[in-house]
């Protein structure tokens, strides 16, 4: 018996974006036994559904990925909501792994919990060396307290809980909502919408000057499979491509991709964000053996292919 088939792991969050595809690699991996709470069933942020949960789904082996997500706009305008259901559900998972006696738990956190002037590339224990950028700070800090969380339990119970810090992911079956969505599905959208309905110009928000590092779905699930395997340890674990992109030139390689051959309008007036992002991921391979291997340009045509064949 190998280590995959003899879990019962219960991934929060397993039916969103990462979560699909890393229910797909457990599957692969020969996992039998995955449970996946919906929202309608079990409201993690409430503290009696989080117990019912764990006396369901009884798991060796704990992914947390559910949170209250999206773009900058989304962050700028549900800050309290952002921060109130990202934390809930993730101390009460968190403690209610432990207290059910759960042998692991996976948590997946976000670049989002960096200081917002972090020297590049972003090191791990640059972490905890100032505030979050301003548009996803709610977000972000929510996020860096299940890190300390983690760390004390740790300390305290001997609880075996480590945490990951994702690039900016992107891929087939990510949000493409404008109301919602992350900067690439948001741009993908408008090139083909743009391209489908004959405009030609598109508005783009900021200036396109801040960059960002972007990690492939498949990419970011692998390696929080390896993690849940091979990893043990209270330091956060950056994952990414450290491939550093300004917002400008992934809009030219999306326009491309899309041929779109009309004029890009940037407004200054919407926030860019975080000024730069690009991680150190030494310790990641280091540690479990973790690489990303789908490069920016494959994965954006992947991308573009897969919404335009939804889309048609």
């Amino acid at each position: 018996m190998g280590y995959w088939d003899t879990q019962r792991i219960l991934v929060t969050g397993g039916a969103g974006f990462l979560g699909s595809a890393i229910v797909e690699k457990l599957k692969a991996r020969g996992c039998r036994e995955v449970f996946i709470p919906r929202s309608r069933d079990y409201n993690l942020v409430e503290a009696d559904a989080v117990r019912r949960l764990y006396q369901d789904a009884r798991p060796t082996l704990v992914i947390h990925l559910a949170a209250r997500v999206g773009g900058i706009g989304a962050n700028r305008g549900n800050p309290a909501r952002f921060f109130y259901d990202t934390l809930m559900m993730g101390v009460q998972v968190l403690d209610g792994a432990y207290q059910a006696g759960v042998a692991k738990c996976v948590v997946v956190g976000t670049v989002c919990a960096y200081p917002k002037f972090t020297p590049v590339p972003f090191r791990e224990e640059a972490i905890w060396e100032g505030y979050p950028e301003e548009t996803n700070a709610p977000y972000g800090l929510a996020k860096k307290m299940l890190l300390l969380q983690g760390q004390v339990y740790r300390q305290q119970y001997g609880f075996n809980t480590v945490h990951l810090l994702p690039a900016n992911m992107y891929g087939p079956g990510d949000s493409f909502d404008l109301n919602t969505s992350h900067v690439i599905p948001a741009v993908v959208r408008k090139c083909v919408e743009a391209v489908r309905e004959g405009r030609s110009r598109v508005e783009m928000w900021g200036t396109g000057k801040a960059t960002r590092e972007f990690l492939y779905v498949e990419d970011g699930a692998e390696a929080v499979l390896l993690a849940a395997e091979r990893y043990d340890k209270p330091e956060p674990v950056n994952i990414g491509t450290r491939v550093e992109m300004s917002i400008f030139e992934l809009v030219k390689k999306i326009a491309s991709l899309t041929g779109f051959s009309g004029e890009t309008v940037w407004d200054p007036s919407k926030p860019d964000g975080q000024p730069r992002r690009c991680l150190d991921v030494s310790r990641a391979e280091k540690e479990f053996g973790f690489r990303a291997v789908v490069g920016l340009d494959e994965g954006l045509r992947r991308t573009v292919e897969w919404y335009t064949s939804k889309t048609r």
